[in-house]
């Protein structure tokens, strides 16, 4: 699996844009990140970042520690890091659709925010 191939995979969810962050291959949904490649020097090459919940990703990690892992730069984040020569295409079309659901989730929360105070609602 390949970063193109990944890209691909995730680019076929709906609404999601195709796009860079720091000059490297990025999705997003609703100017949410989805996924991207990673490019920190901590990050293995051939290492995808996928935004989700902690928990989820501490799931991941904690049964396939060859396939997903984390390093220091990336534990502030909600995200994983997954070795793409690790994955194969079906697993890799499950995360990428929980990445979509996790960006499309704070997209919504994000615009969901009450009125400022004295605000005129019309």
């Amino acid at each position: 699996m390949t970063i193109a191939a990944a890209m691909r995979i995730g680019a076929a969810l709906p609404d999601v844009e195709r796009t860079t962050s720091w000059g490297a291959p990025t999705l997003k949904v609703r100017d949410k990140m989805i996924a991207c490649q990673a490019i920190n020097k901590q990050a293995e090459p051939g290492t995808l970042v996928v935004c989700m919940p902690v928990s989820d990703r501490d799931e991941l990690i904690a049964a396939d520690p060859d396939t997903y892992y984390l390093k220091p730069h990336y534990e502030g984040y909600p995200c994983v890091l997954v070795r793409l020569s690790r994955i194969q295409p079906d697993a890799l079309r499950d995360l990428m659709r929980m990445g979509w659901e996790f960006a499309r989730s704070r997209a919504k929360r994000k615009r969901a925010r009450p009125a400022k105070k004295g605000a005129s609602l019309s």
